[in-house]
C-alpha cells in the first residue's frame, strides 16, 4: 500500500516556492495598480488645490498633447506640444521647475542638440523647452521632454519661475 504522506522534503519545498512566487506576483500586480491609481489621484488632487489658489502652474496633458499655463483656476496660455514617444515616454507626476536656462546643449544616447532655447528642467534632464528642429507639435516625438515651439517656449520661460508647479498626466 502506498503512503498518502509524501516523505520527500524537496517536493514540499517546490510547492512552497511555487506558491510563494504566485502569491508575490499577484501582490505585485495589485500594488502596481494601486500605485498608478494613487499617483493619478494625487495629480488630480494637486490640480484641484492649485485651481483654488492664485498660484501660477503648468498642466501637461499627454493624451491631448496640450500644455496649459494657469494662474489659479484661470487658464492664461495654451499650446500644442510634443512629448515623449513610446520608447522614451514623458513621466507623469507632480513636479516643480528646478532650473531655467535661456540656451543649453542637450545630449543623449542618440542625440546632441546645441542651443536648445528656453529650457526649464523639472526633474533631472526632463524639461520643457523650445524645439527648433521639428514642427511635429501634437505628435509625441521627443526623448521624454516637453517640446514647445520656440516662441511659445519664450513666453513660458518669461512667465514661469523656479518653483512653478508642473503637473503631467495622461
Amino acid at each position: 500500500m502506498k503512503s498518502l504522506i509524501d516523505s520527500h522534503p524537496m517536493h514540499h519545498f517546490k510547492k512552497l516556492v511555487i506558491g510563494a512566487a504566485v502569491c508575490l506576483s499577484v501582490i505585485g500586480v495589485c500594488t502596481n495598480t494601486v500605485t498608478a491609481s494613487s499617483k493619478n489621484e494625487t495629480i488630480k488632487q494637486n490640480i484641484q488645490t492649485l485651481q483654488k489658489s492664485d498660484q501660477r502652474w503648468i498642466q501637461v496633458n499627454l493624451a491631448t498633447q496640450r500644455l496649459t499655463a494657469w494662474e489659479g483656476g484661470k487658464a492664461v496660455y495654451a499650446v500644442t506640444i510634443s512629448t515623449g514617444k513610446k520608447s522614451t515616454p514623458t513621466r507623469t507626476g507632480s513636479f516643480t521647475i528646478q532650473s531655467k536656462h535661456k540656451s543649453t546643449r542637450m545630449r543623449g544616447r542618440d542625440y546632441d542638440v546645441p542651443n536648445v532655447p528656453y529650457a526649464m528642467f523639472y526633474q533631472g534632464n526632463y524639461g520643457i523647452h523650445g524645439a527648433y528642429w521639428h514642427k511635429k507639435f501634437g505628435t509625441p516625438v521627443s526623448h521624454g521632454c516637453i517640446n514647445v515651439a520656440p516662441n511659445h517656449a519664450k513666453w513660458l520661460f518669461n512667465w514661469a519661475s523656479v518653483g512653478t508647479p508642473v503637473l503631467i498626466h495622461k
